[in-house]
């Protein structure tokens, strides 16, 4: 998707269209190309995170009735936490447009969370610099607020973790087990991608950059099968009798 579709599809109209073709560079891109001009979208990543931390923290703060500051933390840490952004990148086609290397977009880079999560607050750096705070606002406060309603209808910012665990033990007596499948990306830019497991079956997997927040979403992977009936335990294998010794 070129800069006009993307712009078209999202109903923006930069200014300044480099900030925009910025923002949707993604780092190994700049590697595998040459050029003065080539800027990867990492400091608008950084610029569009504060952005986007100030707006949710607005929105949360004015909605009545009036949260006490507990929950407003826990909200805002479910919607700007990196599987939130990813799925709004998602509704924006951000993947179709980023520009990155042959190596990351074979290994499935359109489709990984961090590189449409910082792509997506790249965007929010860009458009802020190009058009100030009101015309992000404008863009993605009704992303926001429909995101908010998902987030509070499935207790999306609770302790996932303990629900899930409460539920196992409830129901089958059992205690989740986590275990870490993949890391990938270079030491600052990791994505840890984890199972839970129930007894010997896996009921949930999630992805994040840190092992904290993959199994936070892993557990809330578990708990969506889990409740929708679809997660049946199955009986571990009978060991066979064993023959008596001595024929």
């Amino acid at each position: 998707m070129d800069l006009a579709q993307f712009q078209t599809q999202n109903a923006l109209n930069f200014k300044d269209l480099k900030l925009l073709q910025q923002a949707l560079t993604h780092r190994s891109f700049v590697n595998e190309n040459t050029g003065d001009d080539l800027v990867d979208n990492e400091r608008l990543e950084f610029l569009g995170d504060a952005v986007l931390d100030f707006l949710t923290g607005d929105m949360l703060y004015r909605r009545e009735p009036p949260m006490p500051e507990g929950d407003l933390t826990r909200l805002r840490a479910a919607l700007v936490r990196t599987e939130s952004l990813a799925t709004l990148a998602h509704e924006c086609q951000v993947g179709e447009a980023l520009r990155m290397g042959r190596g990351e977009d074979n290994s499935g880079g359109r489709e990984r969370p961090n590189n449409l999560c910082g792509a997506f607050e790249a965007v929010i750096g860009a458009l802020y610099l190009d058009q100030g705070l009101q015309a992000v606002r404008d863009f993605v406060m009704p992303m926001l607020e429909t995101r908010l309603e998902q987030v509070i209808a499935e207790a999306l910012d609770k302790d996932a973790r303990s629900l899930l665990q409460e539920h196992s033990q409830a129901e089958y007596n059992l205690t989740p087990a986590y275990r870490t499948v993949e890391a990938t990306g270079p030491d600052h830019e990791k994505e840890f991608t984890i199972e839970v497991l129930i007894g010997e079956q896996v009921v949930g997997r999630g992805v994040g950059r840190s092992k904290q927040a993959a199994s936070q979403a892993a557990a809330r992977a578990g708990l969506k099968r889990l409740r929708s009936g679809k997660f049946v335990l199955e009986e571990p294998p009978t060991q066979p009798p064993m023959a008596p010794e001595g024929g």
